[in-house]
């Protein structure tokens, strides 16, 4: 593997504010024929095997995009980034891999081709589709290795409002105002709510 080598990662969850690998440089976008949905099962980074957080994966659907950023890991970079991945989201989340179109945001970039993680209803740890009310119950009261489920779901909010103003992502919106107002009841059980 040489220096010229090159591959881009597209991320849409955690990845967006946690990649945890080294890269060369990364790019906020969108890719085609995707949404973003709260239907995978996290029993490690966000839950355990009694409760079980929820995070996010990919549903395919051809009116949708997802928006999220992409990293370009270049020679020996690429190895390193694929083992941590396989681990991370493979072994540990139950996602598979698939090769996607990803446009960046900034104008005058071409389309290029990423990798991206997926889980798939086969999963075990497949959850499947839920109302936002229900989805916040369970995100208010799950916690894994990596901190409270409530976490993962306001950093990906917060990446969206900063990074991707204009895009009105419905259904991770409505999830976090359910989740938020939950809030109040939790502090009143003096369950320890995560901060920024």
């Amino acid at each position: 593997m040489t220096e010229n080598d090159s591959l881009w990662i597209f991320g849409y969850g955690s990845l967006v504010w946690k990649p945890d690998f080294t890269f060369k440089r990364s790019q906020v976008g969108y890719i085609q024929g995707y949404k973003r949905r709260f239907w995978h099962g996290d029993n490690f980074y966000r839950g355990n095997e009694d409760m079980p957080g929820r995070v996010v994966t990919l549903v395919e659907d051809d009116d949708a995009s997802t928006w999220g950023v992409a990293y370009e890991v270049t020679g020996s970079q690429i190895e390193e980034a694929l083992k941590y991945l396989n681990v991370r989201e493979m072994e540990l989340g139950g996602y598979v891999t698939r090769a996607v179109e990803f446009t960046p945001r900034e104008e005058g970039q071409p389309p290029l081709l990423a990798l991206v993680y997926i889980a798939t209803h086969n999963s075990p740890t497949y959850l499947g589709p839920a109302t936002p009310e229900e989805i916040a119950t369970q995100i208010a009261t799950c916690r894994g290795k990596t901190g409270h489920n409530i976490e993962y779901l306001l950093r990906l909010a917060e990446f969206m409002r900063l990074c991707c103003p204009e895009v009105e992502d419905d259904h991770l919106f409505s999830i976090e105002a359910a989740t938020l107002a939950l809030v109040p009841y939790l502090l009143g059980s003096k369950q320890a709510i995560p901060t920024m």
